[in-house]
């Protein structure tokens, strides 16, 4: 099973849990992500991150595809939030299950540096006093080419 939703919505992590490990009693190990909107500088108000619909699910999928390619995988879960957040926030979940922990750990940290670099989804921050879009970076691009 891959699934990839893109969602304005919060999501549950023990269900998605739950979802990936139903009908399952091969799986060795499960890798997790998740990722929280971080306030580094302590003025952020909200990140807002807007996407094309079906586009970016599209890409989502293409992306956890590739993982289940390169990787034994008994099943993938992304899930990205789209709209208005707020620091602390969960922004983006990636569960893989595979006979095998390595396989799980190594899919998982490949799927947040493709999706660091390769999901369409544009952030505008909206700082105190200021606001901009958020453009990419460089060890993003670094971490993502060691695949």
């Amino acid at each position: 099973m891959i699934r990839a939703t893109v969602q304005a919505g919060p999501f549950d992590m023990a269900v998605e849990l739950a979802a990936l490990q139903s009908g399952h009693t091969d799986i060795g190990g499960i890798g997790c992500f998740l990722g929280i909107v971080r306030d580094s500088t302590g003025d952020l108000q909200a990140l807002t991150l807007e996407h094309y619909p079906g586009m970016t699910e599209r890409a989502l999928t293409a992306i956890a595809g590739e993982a289940a390619r390169r990787w034994d995988l008994l099943g993938c879960i992304v899930i990205h939030r789209h709209g208005r957040l707020l620091p602390g926030d969960p922004i983006v979940l990636v569960l893989t299950a595979s006979p095998h922990r390595q396989a799980a750990l190594d899919s998982t940290a490949f799927l947040i540096d493709w999706l660091k670099t390769k999901a369409p989804f544009w952030k505008h921050e909206q700082r105190q006093g200021a606001s901009g879009w958020i453009e990419a970076r460089a060890e993003d691009d670094s971490a993502a080419a060691r695949w």
